[in-house]
């Protein structure tokens, strides 16, 4: 292996880590480093599908997208998506092995330390710097047995180790100088360096902190980073924010998407949140969807047949169904275009629960689950503009019915999607169409909303990514994070 390798790790989840990581990408990249980013182990129902085929979670293919790469299977092993409380989807090496419950994946985790190697050795012997996100926090000392994402992929690789606190949350002193008190002293040791994320304010104010931390842990500061700003135009990674809506009231077409419990792929909205056009609103559980809604927007799902009963447990369905009775627009993406439909059956509980149920009955379509997963990227026409489009699809079942005889798209050669009669209600498979510029303006037009600028998104989201790296650079000692990093080598403790 010839790359030199660090490590990224949190005191604890939602730390910041993906963020950053995606930042030191792009800082590497325009330093003129071949830099790839790679994740051991992640859980998210928020994925990407890769060019060569197989899924990653989304953070990685941003992350990707910062370092100037397309999405590789290698850049994340293992990815967990959920699909019940208790159960979650393995995926390994871009492909659904099998889906397992908690105790059960605890039990077997280590095997697959295997594969997460495998990963990491191709990409370091591509690469000049391999970035790795570590996943929660090393400090979960009750699992470090078993551990393939943080500290024991970290002991395997003898990879060193920055440690990232976030400060917002408050604690940020303890849960640094705590960590290094709690985990083994073999572990301290592959820590060289922290920071300190989502500071608001003077950061000069927190001097005697860094200070403190720094005499307590014998670990350097390498930077006290503000809350970033650009992050909020970068896609969304792994959790929903309830965000305010972009326009004031009246200001232009509204649209509502409710939170399902289990939601995928929400990233879907960010670039109809951008439009100065649109008022976008998340519609949490046990809200109403408002009356005056335009359009309704149910996005995917790791399992349709577990969100549509949360569905129905918030009575959106009967906001739903109303709102299409008076004539306004819904559109479901992946597994929200199968809860429009009449029915939905899966016997072998192959998207998470087992059974059948009536779908909302909007469209005259009906799906099939099956063990089969679709990951594929695609392109192709709008079928009833003509106007090009492209995306991704990650879906079980197959939906079959007399709308699909009025599709959405025609990808390659074959018709996708499905539109009722009236053309009011619309579904499909196909994953990020809204990024796609001259679609995503015909089809405001085409339901009523007034596009007031050329959005270019894949522009913008590059030029967060650039403003993003500013940001960091102006708050971190880049030298001396980078030179942290050394050529992976197997370390004794590890072995």
């Amino acid at each position: 292996m010839t790359a030199r390798a660090l490590m990224l790790q949190g005191t604890g989840s939602d730390v910041g880590k993906s963020v950053l990581t995606a930042a030191v990408c792009r800082i590497a990249k325009r330093r003129g480093l071949s830099v790839a980013p790679f994740k051991p182990q992640n859980m998210s129902n928020n994925a990407a599908a890769c060019v060569g085929g197989g899924e990653i979670g989304r953070a990685q293919a941003l992350q990707a997208l910062a370092a100037g790469l397309d999405p590789h299977v290698d850049f994340n092993p293992i990815l967990l998506k959920p699909e019940t409380d208790r159960t979650a989807q393995i995926v390994v090496h871009g492909k659904a092995a099998t889906a397992m419950d908690a105790a059960k994946y605890m039990a077997h985790r280590s095997e697959l330390m295997a594969p997460v190697m495998q990963s990491f050795e191709r990409l370091a012997a591509k690469h000049d710097l391999i970035l790795i996100e570590g996943a929660g926090s090393p400090a979960e000392i009750n699992l470090r047995d078993r551990d393939i994402a943080n500290m024991g992929f970290a002991q395997k690789a003898g990879v060193p180790v920055c440690l990232i606190g976030d400060i917002e949350k408050g604690g940020v002193i303890a849960s640094l100088v705590g960590t290094q008190a709690v985990i083994a002293p073999e572990d301290a040791a592959m820590i060289r360096g922290f920071l300190v994320n989502k500071f608001r304010g003077d950061p000069r104010l927190f001097d005697d902190g860094v200070t403190a931390i720094e005499q307590r842990t014998g670990w350097p500061c390498l930077g006290v980073i503000p809350w970033l700003s650009s992050s909020a135009r970068l896609p969304a990674e792994d959790a929903v924010v309830l965000d305010q809506p972009i326009r004031a009231s009246g200001a232009g077409l509204k649209v509502a998407a409710p939170m399902l419990s289990r939601m995928a792929n929400f990233d879907d909205a960010d670039p109809l949140k951008m439009e100065p056009g649109i008022e976008f609103t998340w519609v949490p559980p046990g809200q109403t969807i408002p009356r005056d809604t335009d359009v309704i927007i149910l996005f995917g799902t790791k399992s349709t047949l577990g969100d549509l009963a949360f569905l129905r447990a918030q009575g959106w369905d009967h906001d739903i169904i109303a709102h299409a009775r008076a004539g306004g627009r819904v559109l479901g993406i992946c597994g929200g275009y199968q809860m429009l439909g009449r029915q939905i059956t899966d016997p072998t509980g192959s998207d998470g629960l087992s059974g059948r149920a009536m779908g909302l009955g909007l469209l005259d379509v009906e799906t099939q689950m099956s063990a089969d997963k679709q990951v594929k990227m695609t392109d192709g026409t709008c079928a009833l503009t003509g106007c090009s489009v492209g995306g991704y699809e990650i879906h079980m079942g197959k939906t079959t019915g007399p709308d699909t005889q009025r599709p959405m798209f025609t990808l390659g050669d074959q018709p996708e999607g499905a539109r009722s009669a009236n053309g009011l209600i619309e579904g499909t498979y196909l994953h990020g169409m809204f990024t796609q510029d001259e679609f995503r303006r015909s089809w405001l037009s085409r339901i009523g909303a007034y596009v007031e600028t050329g959005l270019s998104y894949s522009s913008e989201v590059d030029r967060a990514l650039d403003a993003l790296a500013d940001e960091v650079s102006a708050a971190v000692d880049i030298d001396a994070l980078l030179g942290l990093a050394e050529a992976p080598g197997w370390h004794p403790a590890g072995e």
